[in-house]
């Protein structure tokens, strides 16, 4: 073996020992990256989201608890409407509209004129019902008249009747003595009684005569009925005149002039401006605690951002839950399955204050307007009250949204 040979074989022997010299050099370079666990970074990064999912639940919770409460001790609800008096405007006459003299949802004011219906008919009549009444003054007056002569007929006939009695009585005393024969005592005696049936029937003819006039004066039937006729011509004559029942507005204006208006057929619609209410409708749960003069903060859709004042004014004594049956029926059974039946709401109608209502505020106050409804009952507290008035001030903001 050349002196080159035995060189060269070591130099191959120690080639291998530096490579394995490098490999393991080289793993202890990398090892701080595959120190870290994959897992304890998923557990490290996960750490924030668990945080604020137990923060969330916690909120959620609170709320939940804050809601079972609230909803007895200041209950809320979006279920609310402002109502007031619609009034359909019928006329109680029946003729051809002259002139109609409102437009269509315009204000008015309590005896403002709406319409008028041609009145000539009418005036007819009351002139008819003058006259009527005149000639019953008259035909009193002529029954007067007959009472005056059946009372001086009665008169006549008892005269008659006396004088014929007095004639009678010395014929008798003479016919005892003989100085008249029977006949002519007969004959007096046939006076007398001729005359008695003269007075009975005078005395008949003047009760019918009486009986015929009835009450004097006013107190006459005859002269009643024709007033009570030319009063309801009159009434009638004013109705051809359509006013306002109150202060408000009209809507619904279907009519014009030339077209006939039918007693008891709406011509229009007249909604209330003076009287109006919040009818809210709250769920059972949420009457417990609730009496009349309860505080309440009101906000209207109409009216974004404000808030109103207002008090409880009554709570409603039932609903029409649709279970009813006649007499000639079987109770009718809602067989539902679920688990949570649906909760049962009833009325409750809220005033405003109108000593905090501005002249303004009451034109927002449409019949049908939408209202969200915060009540505080007087079992409340500070802390809920608070919360409540934080609530529905949040909602008068996103009132501005809806």
């Amino acid at each position: 073996m050349s002196k080159e040979d035995a060189d060269d074989t070591p130099k191959n022997e120690d080639e291998p020992k530096q490579e394995e010299t490098a490999a393991e050099k080289a793993p202890t370079k990398e090892a701080p990256e595959e120190a870290k666990n994959p897992e304890e970074e998923d557990v490290e990064k996960a750490d924030p989201a668990a945080k604020w999912t137990k923060r969330v639940l916690v909120l959620c919770i609170l709320f939940f608890v804050w809601y079972l409460i609230a909803d007895r001790y200041t209950p809320f609800t979006s279920q609310a409407r402002v109502r007031g008096y619609v009034v359909p405007v019928v006329p109680q006459v029946s003729g051809k509209i002259k002139d109609v003299e409102v437009g269509l949802n315009e204000p008015v004011k309590n005896g403002q004129l709406l319409a008028t219906i041609e009145s000539k008919d009418y005036e007819l009549v009351v002139a008819d019902a003058k006259a009527a009444l005149e000639q019953a003054g008259q035909d009193v007056g002529a029954s007067t008249a007959d009472i005056a002569a059946s009372t001086a007929k009665v008169a006549q006939a008892q005269a008659e009747l006396e004088h014929a009695e007095m004639r009678g009585a010395r014929i008798f005393q003479a016919e005892k003595s003989g100085a008249v024969s029977k006949a002519e005592a007969d004959q007096a005696r046939s006076q007398i009684e001729l005359s008695t049936a003269k007075v009975e029937d005078a005395k008949a003819q003047l009760e019918q005569a009486r009986r015929k006039l009835g009450d004097a004066g006013r107190d006459n039937p005859a002269i009643k009925s024709a007033e009570s006729a030319l009063a309801n011509a009159e009434l009638d004559l004013s109705r051809t005149r359509v006013i306002a029942p109150g202060d408000g507005g009209v809507s619904n204006v279907i009519v014009a002039p030339g077209q006939y208006a039918t007693a008891g057929q709406p011509l229009m619609t007249f909604v209330s401006g003076n009287t109006v209410w919040i009818e809210a409708f709250l769920r059972e749960n949420s009457l417990e605690h609730l009496k009349e003069g309860d505080r309440v903060d009101l906000v209207l859709d109409s009216a974004p951002g404000r808030i109103f004042k207002g008090k409880v004014l009554s709570i409603g004594y039932g609903v029409d839950w649709g279970g009813t049956s006649t007499a000639s029926q079987l109770p009718k059974v809602d067989s539902k399955k679920d688990w949570l039946r649906d909760p049962q709401r009833f009325p409750v109608a809220i005033v405003f204050d109108e000593s905090k209502v501005t002249p303004r505020g009451k034109k927002l106050l449409r019949e049908g307007s939408q209202v969200d409804v915060m009540i505080y009952t007087e079992k409340s507290n500070k802390v809920l009250n608070g919360i409540g008035k934080f609530w529905i001030k949040v909602v008068s903001v996103l009132s501005y949204v809806r």
